[in-house]
């Protein structure tokens, strides 16, 4: 596709030109500005010959992007190949027009002209014209263009575009944070943020950048502005700050870490299955489902032993359903719900009811502690409403795939986005854990202008910056997400290894054997072999926390699959629906085989229970670990409270208290952690080895059994001392 706009008027280009030498050469007073009073003529003459090049860069990026976007507009196809492209000698002229240069200075140019006109880029390819035009800023600031040094602007506005300098030490280009790289070939001091988006395409992608020591506290004068110190407290601490740049995230572990990763993998195939947040109007019509199925008595019609027609009652309760949305979008919004209902039965708005049914079923993958009672009912609806004799009687679909983030970035023809460096910014979850204030607000200010670029960067017409906020923040509550129900199984690994000896006891009391028989333990370890034990079980449970949005996609896959019927079936525990699991048993083995793999000793078994009595079905495996954040994070708190009072310089009416009846801290926090690591992990729960033992699952019965029993231990008064209040109550366990 070419470019559709008019031929440019030569007299009045000349016209114009020579208007701007003669504003040029009003510019050669002998007077010298204030700022260049303490200069040498030739530092002055490269401070404008700087300034002038600053602008036409600038001028060159407003112009190109400007011819860009007005070559959509039509044209004629160039080429036999029938492809739309774009001829940049054309951007060249038309570059010109807009800079307001001379065509014979610029064209004199051979770098400038092979540049442009190298060839003809595919109008589809956003990447190649990208890059394209990088490169042309770069080639026409390395050549000379022989005209007299001044400004573009207006006389009369002067004054106003004067750029203000960076402060001494502080980056060149944003002038609010503090300079953490030299760059070679520009001579300038960047942040990590700027540097790295400045330096990201073209010719820059091969500067090189040298990190600077930002160690030692930076002088400022008075007149520097109030951003260059974000407190008294960095002055005084003077501490070297982390860039943001320098966060990656491993492929297998996820992890934030500094160096080198593949992140833009990682996160490319882990957005498949990352749901998306929600918008306010979402979030009103899950308001309206949550209400409607905490009325509905679905399971209490259907899933019980009686004669008679039981798809009639399933299709029954399913439009009773419907009905009471139906009347709670009417009364929440009047015009709304009469555009929806008004003389219209509901196979009418098949659409409606399977976009709120899908924000619920997405809604929970992102918050696993809500919709207790809710998603159940409603996932053996949809699974009900799947069966043919029940969707012919129905009239209507009652499923879409849930949205995630790759899916919508996807459709929208901007994946890509997701490559970008700067998406690992831009969604990096910030802790105060252990950092300064200074360094917490350099985090949030990098991570707030991470954001703004990609969506200005790669917003479109069919992706407005918008959606494309919505999913960057949508990946960072997947972060939060990990941080909340995976890392406490990091916690309490480091915690073992840190406490216990692998081979043998310190002591007694600090053994972890455990003895079939005693203290209502099923199973019997010693030292040794508990040790790995409990490795290898907080190391599959933070695996599958790891991977649980893949888990539940494919958990929702075979709950909803018509050709997996399920049968109910009385399991001992009252009548569940027994289904088939082929998908989730699936990414479940491949999941244990990896850690195995990982740990090199397995002790016990590696049955997975699915389909059957114990987890008769995708819903309760997912159920079942989701739990294990209720039953590590309340442990994990009540630790991390002794460490508090043990760093407090003074004692502490805690410490005190803890030193009378546990001896000292240390040795608290190892008896809470030694009785954990036995009890917890010691095959109880069940009277049988089939519900309970040394299985995958099994494994978390004993933990459960554990939690049951917790106020019976001797440590429960430090608990209690630390806010606890259950594991299944308030944040965490706490009020």
């Amino acid at each position: 596709m070419g470019f559709c706009c008019s031929k440019p008027q030569v007299d009045d280009g000349e016209a114009e030109h020579a208007a701007l030498l003669d504003h040029a050469e009003s510019l050669h007073a002998p007077s010298v500005p204030d700022r260049f009073a303490n200069l040498s003529e030739e530092e002055v003459a490269r401070i404008k010959e700087e300034e002038r090049l600053k602008e036409l860069e600038q001028r060159t990026t407003e112009a190109l992007i400007n011819i860009s976007h007005r070559s959509s507009f039509g044209g004629q196809t160039m080429g036999n190949s029938g492809h739309n492209s774009r001829d940049y000698t054309e951007v060249l002229r038309r570059f010109n027009e807009q800079v307001r240069l001379p065509m014979v200075a610029l064209s004199g140019s051979g770098d400038v002209v092979a540049t442009l006109a190298a060839g003809r880029i595919a109008e589809a390819d956003a990447v190649l014209i990208d890059d394209a035009i990088n490169r042309v800023i770069d080639a026409i600031s390395a050549v000379h263009i022989d005209l007299p040094p001044g400004d573009f602007e207006d006389p009369a506005t002067e004054d106003n575009v004067t750029e203000e300098e960076a402060p001494k030490g502080f980056c060149v280009e944003c002038k609010d944070q503090q300079a953490q790289a030299f760059c070679e070939q520009c001579q300038e001091d960047f942040c990590d943020v700027c540097g790295s988006m400045i330096h990201r395409t073209g010719r820059r992608r091969q500067h090189v950048l040298t990190k600077l020591d930002v160690a030692a506290p930076i002088e400022t004068d008075d007149t520097a502005p109030a951003a260059a110190s974000d407190s008294e407290d960095t002055e005084k601490e003077g501490e070297a700050l982390e860039g943001a740049m320098a966060v990656t995230f491993s492929a297998d572990s996820g992890r934030a870490e500094t160096g080198s990763g593949s992140f833009g993998a990682w996160i490319t195939e882990r957005a498949k299955y990352i749901p998306l947040r929600l918008t306010l109007k979402e979030r009103k019509y899950l308001r309206l489902l949550e209400a409607a199925l905490n009325v509905s008595e679905y399971t209490d019609k259907v899933d019980i032993l009686m004669y008679g027609n039981k798809t009639k009652r399933m299709v029954g309760q399913i439009r009773e359903l419907c009905a009471i949305l139906s009347g709670l979008v009417l009364a929440s919004d009047y015009k709304a719900g009469q555009t929806l209902f008004e003389d219209r039965q509901f196979e009418d708005n098949e659409e409606f009811f399977q976009k709120i049914f899908e924000i619920g079923r997405r809604h929970k993958i992102m918050n696993p502690d809500k919709m207790r009672n809710e998603y159940g009912k409603l996932m053996y609806l949809l699974q009900d409403s799947q069966q043919r004799d029940v969707s012919e009687l129905l009239g209507f679909s009652t499923l879409k795939p849930i949205k995630t983030v790759h899916a919508v970035l996807e459709s929208l023809n901007v994946a890509y986005i997701l490559e970008d460096e700067m998406v690992a910014v831009a969604t990096k979850e910030i802790v105060a854990a252990g950092k300064s204030r200074a360094q917490v607000q350099l985090e949030i200010k990098q991570k707030e202008r991470a954001l703004e670029y990609l969506c200005k960067a790669y917003a479109t017409h069919e992706c407005p910056a918008d959606v494309i906020r919505q999913c960057l923040y949508s990946i960072g509550d997947n972060h939060a997400f990990l941080r909340f129900n995976r890392d406490p199984c990091d916690r309490m690994l480091a915690y073992l290894k840190a406490n216990f000896n692998p081979l043998k006891a310190d002591s007694n009391t600090l053994s972890l054997a455990i003895l079939s028989g005693r203290d209502g333990a099923r199973l019997s370890h010693s030292h040794s072999n508990q040790f790995h034990y409990v490795h290898q079980t907080l190391a599959l449970w933070r695996e599958l926390l790891h991977d649980m949005f893949m888990l539940w996609h494919s958990a929702d896959t075979d709950l909803l699959a018509a050709r997996h019927a399920y049968r109910l079936t009385d399991t001992g525990q009252g009548l569940h629906r027994v289904q088939p699991c082929p998908r989730v048993s699936a990414a479940a083995h491949a999941i244990l085989h990896r850690t195995q793999k990982a740990v090199g000793r397995w002790v016990g078994s590696a049955m997975i229970h699915l389909g059957d009595r114990n987890v008769p079905n995708a819903l309760m495996f997912i159920d079942k670990y989701n739990q294990v954040s209720s039953i590590l994070n309340p442990v994990v708190r009540v630790l991390e409270f002794l460490d508090s009072h043990a760093a407090c310089p003074e004692p502490t009416d805690v410490s005190r208290f803890v030193e009378a009846s546990h001896g000292s801290i240390d040795n608290a926090k190892k008896l809470i952690l030694a009785d954990f690591f036995r009890s917890a992990f010691d095959g109880s729960g069940a009277d049988n080895f089939f519900d309970a033992g040394s299985c995958i699952d099994g494994r978390l019965t004993s933990a459960w059994n554990w939690c049951s029993a917790i106020e019976k231990k001797p440590f429960f008064n430090i608990f209690l001392l630390a806010g606890f209040v259950g594991f299944n109550g308030g944040p965490e366990g706490f009020n």
